[in-house]
């Protein structure tokens, strides 16, 4: 997918949600235990009770791997199913990965081709050839890891280098690798001040940003200071919409926690229409 198809399809649904597929055993409803490939038939469930107001979905990979071959297959077949029934959908694979050239592009080809995600995320700390990879793939997007809404954050990230914060050193720079065009950056909502100063550096880039909802993070605030004339966001949430309800009612009750945030950015939207 490329950026212009995602923001058609922002403008289309009113909505720049992205609801994350965090799946995890322990928490999904009993009743869907009893299914050959219950993670499969949750996700299945969660997407069509919300794809009417959702831009993209992003699989946490770690909730995955952790099943070994079962939760692999289940991730295949959800991506496998968003890709045939659901097209206009942008994917992402949260896999936060990043290595040496060789090998990133082997994780590259592994969600890229294998899978067929439309973007990855990727931990930019090894620097320009751990990047440069994942850029060569037509039509794919890469998203920076850059300034995440963890505690352990300020451990590095907003430490200054020569006077200037890590997480700002690390965008600019990225704008300079072979492929920038197709960069998208990771932004914690509960940072949302910081996104002034985000903007100064990459001012129409999309930014992927989870920790609104659950996380303590403001929509409101997120767009007084990242949105743009083409939105340029994705407001993740996973735990609020995807556990909104454990019982046998858990796609309606998705589906009404997923619309209650299309309303309230479908008002952001309107704000630079």
């Amino acid at each position: 997918m490329t950026t212009q198809e995602l923001v058609a399809q922002i403008h289309k649904k009113k909505s720049f949600l992205c609801i994350g597929l965090d799946t995890d055993l322990d928490k999904i409803p009993t009743i869907l235990l009893e299914s050959d490939d219950p993670i499969f038939e949750f996700n299945k469930a969660i997407i069509e009770a919300t794809y009417h107001v959702c831009v993209a979905y992003k699989p946490n990979i770690a909730f995955y791997e952790a099943y070994g071959i079962k939760g692999w297959s289940a991730l295949r077949k959800t991506i496998d199913y968003l890709n045939q029934y659901h097209p206009d959908i942008f994917t992402i694979a949260d896999a936060k990965r990043g290595d040496i050239g060789n090998t990133s592009t082997r994780y590259a080809k592994a969600f890229f081709e294998d899978l067929d995600f439309d973007s990855l995320t990727i931990a930019p700390y090894m620097g320009r050839d751990s990047v440069e990879p994942f850029l060569k793939f037509k039509d794919k997007h890469t998203i920076l890891l850059a300034l995440t809404s963890n505690n352990g954050a300020f451990d590095f990230q907003t430490k200054k280098v020569e006077g200037v914060e890590l997480y700002k050193e690390v965008i600019a720079i990225s704008t300079t690798y072979e492929g920038s065009e197709n960069l998208m950056y990771v932004v914690g909502a509960t940072k949302a001040e910081y996104l002034k100063e985000i903007r100064k550096i990459v001012p129409n880039s999309f930014l992927l940003v989870p920790g609104v909802g659950a996380q303590g993070g403001s929509l409101e605030d997120v767009c007084t200071y990242g949105i743009t004339k083409d939105v340029g966001l994705l407001i993740n949430s996973s735990r609020g919409i995807i556990y909104a309800s454990n019982d046998a009612d858990f796609a309606t009750a998705a589906q009404k926690s997923a619309e209650e945030l299309q309303k309230l950015m479908q008002i952001e939207l309107t704000k630079i229409s």
